[in-house]
This record gives C-alpha cells, sequence and structure tokens, in this order.
C-alpha cells in the first residue's frame, strides 16, 4: 500500500506532550499544507466518476482511539457480513490493546496510520491536523452526498478546523431536536393518590408528601446515578435554559458567559432540592448511589417520579414490568415542571446537539481516502444505516418509501429480540450513526401502529421529549484543551463546584445555600474563574458566527 509521507515528529510531541509549538502557522505548516494541496489535486483529478461500493473489492483498515474499544470480526454478523459480500468491503481493526494512545502514538512514529480513525472531537483530532496526518474531506462533499443532506451546511461549518477545511465525519448527528431527558410517573402510584396536577414545582412537592405518607416504603423522588434529576429540576427554574449550563459552569448574559454560583436560577433550584432533601422526599443517596442501585428500584417501580437525563433507558424495562402486574399500571412521562408564573414552552430539562457523538478521520496513510470518504458517506445514507440497524434488506424491512425511509414489516414489532440483537451485534461499527434518519424512519412507523405495538419509549419521544429539549449546538466545543492554562482552571472551578453543589444539596436551609454558592464564587475566582469565562465567551461567540454563515 502506497504511503503519504507526513510531519510525524511533530504529532507524536503533540501527542505525547501536548504541548503548544510557539512559533507561527507559516513556520509550521508550510510544507504540510504543500503537501496537502498537491494531495487535494491528485485525488480530485485520479478519479471525476464516482466510486460505486460493489463494483470492485475495497479493503479498509480502522483504528478505535479508545482503550475500552475492541472491533468485532467485520461479516460475524448478519447485517456486516451482507456488507462484505453485497458491497465487497472488508474491514479490519488495529486493536488499541486497552492502551489506545500509546498505540497511536506507535503508529505514527512507524508511519502506519490506518485508513481512518474513530475518536473524540476537539485535541484528538486538532493534534492530529496539526501534523499534517488528515486528509481534508472538502472535495468529495459534492460528489457523495449523503453527508452534506443529512447533516446540512450548518453543521459541516461547526465542524471545520481553524484552517476552514472539514476533517471530521460526525456519528449520531441530529439536526432535529432528540434526547430523553425528563419526568417520569408511577401511573399505579399517581392514579391511587387521585391523579392530582403536576405541572408546578408547588404541584411536585404537595405530589410528593402524598407519596411519602401514603407510600412510606417508596421512594418519592428518584434522581438517577450523579443526581441527574437535580439538574433536571434547574430547568424548572429558568426559561430558555437547560443543564447544559451545569456543564459549562456557566449562565449566559447577553453576549457573556457570566458565573453559574451567582445566578439566580440556579441558587433557588438548589434551594428547592435541599428542601426535598431535609423533608425526606428524595433520593438520599442521589450523590452516590450507583447504575444497579437505580436500575432495580426503577424497574420494580419502587419510586413515584423519576427524572434523569435519560430515564427512559430503565424506565421502558420497568414500564413492562410493572404492566405484567397491574395491565392498567406502568410508567407515563409528563410535561417539564416549572415555577409558577414561568412559560411551560420555555422549559428545557435536557439538551442535545447537533454534532452527536464522536467522529471519524481519514489518514494520510489510505491509499485512496476518496473511496474510504465513499464508503463512510454510504454507511451513513438510507441503504447503509437501514442495513447495519436494521439487518439486510427483506426481514425488518423491504425497500424504501416515497421519502426515502425504509418500509418495516411485520416482524420489525413481532420480534422485538431478534431487532435488537442485530443492533446490538452492530454497536462496535456504528462509526457515523445517522440520528436524523434513523430517529425520523422509526417514529413515522410507530405512529401507524396500534397503541399496544409501540415502543414505549417512541411513543414518549415523540409526544413529549424531542419536544423540550434545549439546543446546545452554540456551547460546543467551547472548553479549553486540558493542559492548556485554561483547561487547568477549568478542571479547579470544576472541583469547586461539584464540592458546592454536594454541600448545598445537604444544607439546612435557603440562607446556608446561598452562603455556600457565595463561597464558591469566591474560591472560583481565585483559581481563576474570570479568564475561564472570557476564555468559552470568546469560543462561544466564534460558533454563533461560524452558525450564522458568517
Amino acid at each position: 500500500m502506497r504511503k503519504r509521507r507526513f510531519h510525524w515528529y511533530l504529532l507524536l510531541v503533540l501527542l505525547t506532550v501536548g504541548i503548544v509549538i510557539g512559533c507561527s502557522d507559516s513556520d509550521t505548516t508550510e510544507s504540510v499544507e504543500e503537501e496537502t494541496n498537491d494531495s487535494e489535486s491528485d485525488e480530485a483529478g485520479e478519479e471525476d466518476d464516482l466510486f460505486v461500493l460493489g463494483e470492485e473489492p475495497l479493503e479498509i483498515s480502522m483504528f478505535g482511539n479508545y482503550d475500552w474499544y475492541t472491533m468485532p470480526g467485520w461479516g460475524d454478523d448478519v447485517a456486516t457480513a451482507w456488507i462484505k459480500e453485497n458491497k465487497k468491503v472488508d474491514i479490519t481493526a488495529i486493536d488499541g490493546g486497552g492502551n489506545a494512545e500509546q498505540k497511536l502514538t506507535t503508529m505514527i512514529a512507524g508511519d502506519e496510520l490506518p485508513d481512518f480513525i474513530w475518536t473524540d472531537r476537539g485535541a484528538s483530532v486538532e493534534r492530529l491536523r496539526e501534523g499534517g496526518a488528515l486528509v481534508p474531506l472538502d472535495p468529495y462533499l459534492d460528489k457523495y452526498t449523503n453527508l452534506r443532506d443529512w447533516f446540512g451546511e450548518e453543521g459541516i461549518n461547526m465542524l471545520r478546523s481553524d484552517d476552514g477545511k472539514l476533517y471530521q465525519f460526525p456519528n449520531w448527528y441530529n439536526s432535529s431536536p432528540f434526547g430523553n431527558a425528563g419526568y417520569v410517573i408511577n401511573k399505579g402510584i399517581y392514579e391511587d393518590l387521585g391523579s392530582p396536577p403536576l405541572e408546578t414545582t408547588e404541584d411536585l412537592y404537595e405530589y410528593l408528601q402524598l407519596v411519602k405518607e401514603n407510600y412510606p416504603n417508596v421512594i418519592p423522588f428518584e434522581t438517577g446515578i450523579d443526581g441527574q434529576g437535580i439538574n433536571v429540576l434547574y430547568s424548572a427554574f429558568a426559561e430558555g435554559e437547560s443543564p447544559a449550563n451545569i456543564n459549562n459552569v456557566a449562565v449566559q448574559s447577553g453576549d457573556q458567559l457570566t458565573s453559574i454560583f451567582t445566578d439566580e436560577n440556579y441558587i433557588e433550584s438548589l434551594q428547592y432540592v435541599s428542601k426535598l432533601f431535609r423533608d425526606g422526599l428524595i433520593t438520599q443517596d442521589a450523590l452516590t448511589q450507583d447504575q444497579d442501585m437505580v436500575i432495580e428500584k426503577v424497574t420494580s417501580g419502587n419510586i413515584a417520579v423519576f427524572a434523569s437525563a435519560s430515564p427512559t433507558d430503565h424506565a421502558r424495562t420497568g414500564h413492562y414490568n410493572l404492566l405484567e402486574e397491574d395491565s392498567d399500571g406502568g410508567y407515563f412521562m409528563i410535561h417539564p415542571i416549572h415555577k409558577k408564573g414561568l412559560d411551560p414552552n420555555e422549559i428545557y430539562p435536557g439538551s442535545y446537539n447537533m454534532m452527536g457523538w464522536n467522529v471519524s478521520v481519514i489518514t494520510k496513510g489510505a491509499e485512496d481516502p476518496e473511496k474510504v470518504f465513499a464508503f463512510l458517506d454510504w454507511l451513513t445514507g438510507p441503504e447503509g444505516q437501514a442495513s447495519l440497524i436494521f439487518g439486510p434488506e427483506g426481514e425488518y424491512w423491504d425497500g424504501f418509501d416515497e421519502e426515502g425511509f425504509p418500509q418495516f414489516t411485520e416482524k420489525y414489532y413481532e420480534d422485538p429480540e431478534g431487532l435488537a440483537k442485530v443492533e446490538e451485534d452492530t454497536a462496535n461499527f456504528q462509526w457515523n450513526g445517522n440520528s436524523n434518519f434513523l430517529d425520523t424512519a422509526k417514529a413515522k412507523f410507530e405512529e401507524t401502529l396500534p397503541e399496544e405495538h409501540r415502543n414505549w419509549t417512541t411513543h414518549w419521544q415523540n409526544t413529549i421529549t424531542w419536544d423540550t429539549q434545549y439546543d446546545a449546538t452554540q456551547y460546543l466545543n467551547i472548553s479549553p484543551i486540558p493542559e492548556s492554562e485554561e483547561g487547568i482552571i477549568q478542571q479547579r472551578v470544576g472541583e469547586i463546584f461539584e464540592e458546592a453543589r454536594a454541600k448545598a444539596v445537604y444544607a439546612q436551609s435557603d440562607e446556608e445555600v446561598e452562603q455556600i454558592m457565595a463561597e464558591a464564587e469566591t474560591a472560583a475566582r481565585d483559581v481563576g474563574y474570570q479568564q475561564l469565562l472570557e476564555f468559552q465567551t470568546e469560543k462561544w461567540q466564534e460558533n454563533l458566527a461560524i452558525m450564522a454563515g458568517e
């Protein structure tokens, strides 16, 4: 296989030490840019016609840049076996051996990079790009159009690097709202207590008291791991905001990102949570419990209200468990709780971003990067997604409708276990999932089914959760590289935030909550919080400009 040389020494230093090179772009990247421009010209001129999968064999190598990742055998499951036979694509993986960073460094030093790397956005990609190891994808966007058609120009622009070029192929992207954050209610308990209103924070408090009085062995309010339900409750006190602010440890105020420690809405939400704790209305080990503990409570129905970043994950199983005990029981979801006086249509218990999870990048090690892109673009398109997630055509789906979505067969809902196995078997091949396509396809089909055949999660996504998630795409990549000055500040501020949050939850009065947050604000300022906020604001404003096409 022909290999293109690149500045592996510079890249090796960046990956292992994480230093900032103190010289101009023209000094460090001139020869890399010349080589990139030459290769782009070569690639654009080598083949004017489209490369069609299946016309000739295509061998691709990949590397998953995660310690936990091991690719299963390509072709060992029904979906990839079909792709291998019918599209003539064979994929081999370079295993990280439990230490992906070290393996990647070794490959760089030996100039033996795979065709594409599956990795996180941000620092992982930029270090590879700065070392001249990546192929820009722009020359292929107009020839193979699934990414552009489904992801959109705005999303593509958000992924561009500082040199204006696109190097990243996104995974689980979506231009439409998605997400599962919100409130799940135990139907049996709720109806037994008279089905009282559950709209405002006052309604919720009164209902949790009823639960405690009548069901002493039931958890009134379950929060999930890491106190996720506490973050969800923050949304009840702020119009047009979401728990994304908690992740950023910053709150928008005009054109600036400002301190969350002084945010009145966040302080009020912690005072509310603290009162729930003092009154025994919320999980007492909310900040320390593990996932198994949550699963046991939710799936057994030992909770009245469950709020988290994705309560449907376990509530779906719990729903069907409860139905077996009582055909009128189960779980249902409600519209987000809000403080009285706020607009309920401006309450967002969770957030999403159009970029999804991680990315694939094509390296200079690829003999023919256009063919690698053609495969990734096919895989993210309708045929690729339907084949990978639902299996080969003819079993769970049969052809596409006039809008380009798969036409599901009766077996799709009659054999949920078999369908789940197809997706489970291909989980580690889902390098560029298209949530836009898959979510719409599933939702569209579910609407045609009688209620008894509908997927519980999909039903509530369609009726409540997707419409109540906040688009936080504007806040992507505003965090600094960890080893930078701002990155070190961010780590320290994060530690201060977590400690203050825990203290506030267990506080004995509203006044104590205010004092805790004021002390945290001072501590954060002392370690450089303002410098971090200014950095985040600048990155955020850059995002807004890109999204506006400026």
